[in-house]
């Protein structure tokens, strides 16, 4: 979901250019029907953005979308990509003021740049949550080595930006090696033919898991074996020779929740076969 907001001076709706706020049209054709001079922030909430994203925006509508993180236990925002610094594509940017954000490793302890582990805060922020509702173990688990445990992955670079790798639960372990399924969803998404990419591990005897792809196409883009091939091939080269997608599946569309997160639970449960659960937050 990304919102849109118009510069103070102008709260007038944005039009568009035949003056039909309803163009059903897609790709770079939409935006050049509207005119964006009075929008001065884009920001992106509900799913991470890819940099492919930022990198369109950019381009087609020459505004920079500005990612952030935060969760419903953290209360409000709680790192973010600042609209008074530079933005890097794909990162969800630095800790907001009055907040310890860190990655840290199985001790606790603050992780080299570049090295992947747990996304953690430092507790008494303003806003923290105070329980689970009627689950107090639970929320005692969420704290240890003196951080508050977010259950996602991340590392973080020389400059402070933090780069979301995927939930813990989500991570894929694959010959004893862990690929974030964020990171070769967004490598799928730069292909001309993808739309939109929903990664998940399938278990797999000999190692582990594999990474499948859950695919849906540009129109114009046929299904074929072959791109499965090409879109395999196009991961490996930009990531690495263990985290390309082993399996491929095209779907007209990916299960999201109504704030737009790709539910990666349900492509799970539909290819292992296994109960949906609750999909009362599903994208009608």
């Amino acid at each position: 979901m990304v919102f849109l907001h118009p510069a103070p001076q102008d709260r007038d709706l944005v039009h568009g250019a035949d003056g039909d706020p309803n163009v059903d049209e897609g790709g770079e054709e939409l935006p050049k029907k509207y005119s964006f001079k009075t929008i001065f922030h884009a920001a992106s909430v509900g799913e991470p953005l890819n940099p492919e994203a930022v990198v369109w925006g950019h381009r087609v509508l020459g505004l920079v979308f500005h990612d952030n993180w935060w969760q419903t236990e953290t209360g409000c925002i709680q790192v973010a990509n600042y609209a008074t610094q530079d933005v890097k594509p794909g990162s969800m940017g630095r800790p907001i003021p009055g907040t310890e954000a860190e990655v840290v490793d199985k001790d606790g302890k603050p992780c080299a740049p570049g090295v992947e582990g747990d996304l953690v805060l430092k507790p008494g922020w303003p806003s923290m949550f105070r329980t689970y509702w009627r689950r107090s173990e639970l929320y005692k688990s969420r704290f240890k080595n003196g951080w508050y445990y977010s259950g996602d992955r991340a590392k973080k670079d020389l400059d402070g930006y933090i780069w979301f790798i995927g939930r813990d639960d989500d991570v894929i372990n694959t010959a004893g090696h862990l690929v974030g399924p964020f990171e070769v969803e967004s490598a799928l998404i730069e292909h001309p033919a993808v739309a939109e990419a929903g990664v998940i591990g399938k278990p797999d005897p000999e190692r582990m898991e594999i990474v499948k792809a859950f695919v849906s196409l540009k129109k114009g883009f046929a299904p074929t074996d072959a791109l499965k091939k090409e879109l395999s091939e196009f991961v490996k080269r930009r990531l690495a020779a263990h985290a390309y997608p082993r399996e491929i599946d095209f779907i007209e569309s990916l299960p999201k929740t109504r704030s737009g997160k790709i539910m990666r639970r349900l492509l799970k449960a539909k290819e292992l076969g296994l109960p949906l659960g609750d999909t009362s937050t599903l994208e009608d």
